[in-house]
């Protein structure tokens, strides 16, 4: 495995990019995004992988193995960003697995399995509001109907925006994942936190993602003047929203799990004006843990505190959950295989879980599913300071390429010969 080139795909595709000066800003169906696609596709094609895109735009290249009809070994992740984010979050592990693929012709191996690299689209959900669209697509968990009810900023539909960016659509509803396609799916990621840089280490195995429920929280009062209503008179809902949010760092630490997380991450106050007591404040409330029972412990101490204060204030107020996803487990399969290969090659790692949901999850219902993070420097990420060491990537594509292997073996034949003293570094 070759790290210089591995650098070389990162700068080069990070240079298609809408703010050079400003972090990189890469959304899908963009000029951005389309030649990020067209160099990926290209190199793929030198390696003679059979290249297909799908109705949702995602990319999938595959390494036939010596039984063409075998399930697949995938690997990959997503190339689109947020605004002003990283060079790093998504397209690590797309290029990732092409080196893979690459040295796996480089040593003219040949695996049982065929091999697959997978580059899903529009993970982010910056474009229209609903994340991980393309592995959604491909396990049918959205279909080309609701792309027609999605809808950017510019109010242009997905399904829309995807005939003039010269895919089809409809056709996602008879592409996605059959049955026992997939073997397994590896997705390499950047780790988005301080865990691993805090404790020294160089990898982590992910166990579990992180279940999470959202809320929409509003609290409604009366706005009136500023200066001629009396405190004692006041109906101020900014005052008892103000309340209830700051309760929510503390009751999370009491009442929560060491591995339980909330949110407050959006406020709206009205009317917004500098000279008018607020009438109503809505905010978004996210929680989040490995542990179901976390979340709805912090949600019921919550909720008693709201209620409180809409009494206290003299408020009315509502709570509509908006949102929810369960604690998923991810594969024990995948998850010992990347341990041991670690292992064997004394890399520093822990087992951890993932307070993001990312695309592989998603396949979780069709195939074994197993995740690989990589140290972010100081736990940046979504911003233009995302970094991560090309040492600690290298190891990565160690693991991952060992890992491959191992999984692309038929279950009756054992290792693949030579593949052991392959040195990729």
């Amino acid at each position: 495995m070759n790290i210089q080139r591995i650098e070389k795909d990162i700068q080069q595709i990070s240079m298609f990019n809408e703010t050079p000066e400003a972090g990189v800003t890469r959304f899908s169906y963009t000029e951005e995004d389309q030649k990020a696609r067209e160099y990926l596709i290209r190199e793929m094609k030198a390696l003679g992988l059979t290249v297909t895109v799908d109705g949702a735009g995602n990319i999938r290249g595959k390494r036939q193995g010596k039984f063409t009809e075998a399930s697949t070994v995938m690997t990959g992740s997503h190339i689109d960003t947020v605004p002003n984010g990283g060079k790093f979050d998504g397209l690590l592990g797309v290029v990732l697995g092409l080196e893979a693929l690459r040295t796996l012709e480089e040593e003219n191996i040949q695996t049982d399995h065929p091999i697959e690299l997978i580059i899903f689209a529009e993970e982010e959900g910056v474009n229209f509001g609903t994340p991980m669209v393309g592995s959604k697509a491909l396990t049918g968990e959205i279909t080309s109907e609701d792309f027609k009810n999605l809808k950017n900023p510019k109010g242009q539909t997905l399904y829309e925006t995807l005939k003039a960016f010269g895919l089809d659509p409809d056709a996602i509803n008879i592409q996605g994942l059959k049955e026992g396609e997939v073997k397994a799916m590896i997705e390499v990621h950047v780790e988005q936190s301080k865990v691993l840089e805090s404790e020294g280490l160089t990898l982590g195995v992910v166990e579990k993602i992180a279940g999470v429920k959202r809320y929409l929280v509003e609290v409604e009062g009366v706005a009136n003047h500023s200066g001629a209503t009396p405190m004692n008179l006041r109906q101020d809902a900014l005052s008892g929203a103000a309340k209830m949010i700051a309760s929510l760092d503390e009751l999370t630490r009491i009442y929560g799990f060491p591995t339980t997380v909330a949110t407050v991450g959006r406020i709206l106050c009205e009317p917004n004006a500098i000279n008018v007591i607020p009438g109503k404040v809505s905010f978004t409330l996210d929680i989040r843990d490995v542990q179901s029972k976390g979340i709805d412990l912090v949600f019921q101490q919550f909720k008693q505190i709201f209620e409180e204060v809409l009494d206290v204030y003299d408020l009315m107020g509502n709570i509509t959950q908006t949102g929810e996803a369960p604690v998923m487990e991810l594969s024990s399969l995948v998850r010992d295989a990347l341990r041991k290969n670690a292992e064997e090659l004394h890399i520093p790692h822990r087992t951890m879980n993932s307070g993001a949901t990312h695309d592989a999850c998603i396949l979780r219902s069709h195939t074994e599913v197993g995740m690989l993070f990589v140290p972010s420097i100081e736990g940046r990420s979504h911003v233009p300071q995302e970094k991560t060491s090309y040492e600690d990537i290298e190891m990565a594509g160690e693991v991952l390429y060992r890992t491959l292997l191992d999984l692309a073996v038929s279950e009756k034949k054992g290792k693949i010969p030579g593949a052991d003293t392959i040195k990729f570094y």
